[in-house]
């Protein structure tokens, strides 16, 4: 068996890519998009609750009422975060990503607006893109003052949901807004074709395999001709000029570290401010870790003090 990195961030993370690499389970492609829904759902239910938060409500938002949860910490909130969700554009959902956003509003004093948007293969590219950006909108015009805030909107997604949030906020730049004040994208998914050196170089192993995001990208973007679209893709897209402020977290054993960070690059180089770190030591999906590894719940601080910064910038 290939030995565990030293570079591992703690003991909890290298006996998780241990077990990984002991028992990676059956590839997604030999699954399925509802045998994978329904072990999610049982990850979940064994993982400790979230932190409570004052005020959590389901909605459904925007001119297509897509579902969504909002939570607010406290009455008064500084900013509302539309949270979008990872799970290779086939899994994920309210549930999975519950724990992760009560987090969120409690350390950055934010109201968040967690989207259960439209997934793959029952609803291919682009109606995830499509109702995201319907929150985002909804969110523009009355999801502000109805969680009782007046201060910035911004879009967060990690993984696929960081995929998402790229593509809303190039979506809205195209059609003239409104755009979002920053966005934070974490671990994303930025080039649905899987050419970056890392999707090679840390393809199994490490909690995410790049075949299990290529079958993701699959489902999502039948059409492989279309996975360079930049409506699919965004670090393809011509110009990023525009966009709003970025956080880019990218992590050290993640396949798709290196499209992360040459996002990151391409933002910084079309003058767009960013903010940008690949956590060493860290996998894939860190930010949903904090109950398995010390060194995971740490690094998440560190993105919702970048978020608490940012928002300072952008108030």
């Amino acid at each position: 068996m290939e030995p565990i990195d030293p570079s591992l961030a703690d003991a909890e993370l290298a006996a998780f890519v241990r077990a990984v690499r002991q028992d990676p389970g059956l590839p997604a492609r030999a699954v399925g998009a509802t045998e994978l829904r329904r072990a999610q759902r049982l990850r979940v239910d064994v993982r400790p609750p979230g932190p409570e938060v004052a005020h959590v409500e389901d909605l459904a938002v925007g001119a297509a009422a897509v579902r969504a949860r909002r939570y607010r910490p406290s009455v008064a909130v500084r900013a509302l975060v539309v949270f979008l969700h990872g799970g290779m554009w086939t899994i994920g959902d309210l549930e999975s990503h519950d724990r992760l956003c009560r987090r969120l509003a409690l350390t950055t004093d934010t109201a968040v607006l967690s989207v259960d948007f439209r997934r793959a293969p029952e609803h291919p590219w682009p109606a995830a893109v499509d109702d995201c950006v319907d929150a985002i909108r909804w969110a523009a015009a009355d999801g502000g003052a109805s969680s009782g805030i007046a201060g910035p909107i911004v879009v967060m997604g990690d993984s696929s949901g960081g995929n998402l949030a790229a593509l809303a906020c190039l979506r809205l730049r195209d059609e003239g807004g409104p755009l979002p004040a920053a966005q934070i994208l974490a671990y994303p998914n930025t080039d649905l074709t899987l050419s970056c050196p890392s999707a090679r170089s840390k393809a199994t192993g490490w909690g995410l395999a790049t075949d299990d995001v290529a079958w993701g990208a699959e489902q999502w973007v039948p059409d492989p001709s279309r996975r360079a679209d930049p409506g699919v893709s965004p670090l393809y897209a011509a110009d990023l000029s525009g966009l709003p402020p970025a956080v880019v977290i990218t992590a050290e054993h993640d396949p798709l570290r290196d499209e992360g960070d040459a996002y990151a690059a391409r933002l910084a180089a079309a003058d767009v401010p960013v903010r940008h770190r690949c956590e060493a030591g860290l996998v894939h999906g860190f930010l949903t870790l904090d109950t398995l590894s010390p060194a995971a719940a740490t690094a998440g601080d560190r993105v919702f003090a970048d978020i608490t910064d940012l928002l300072d910038q952008v108030s």
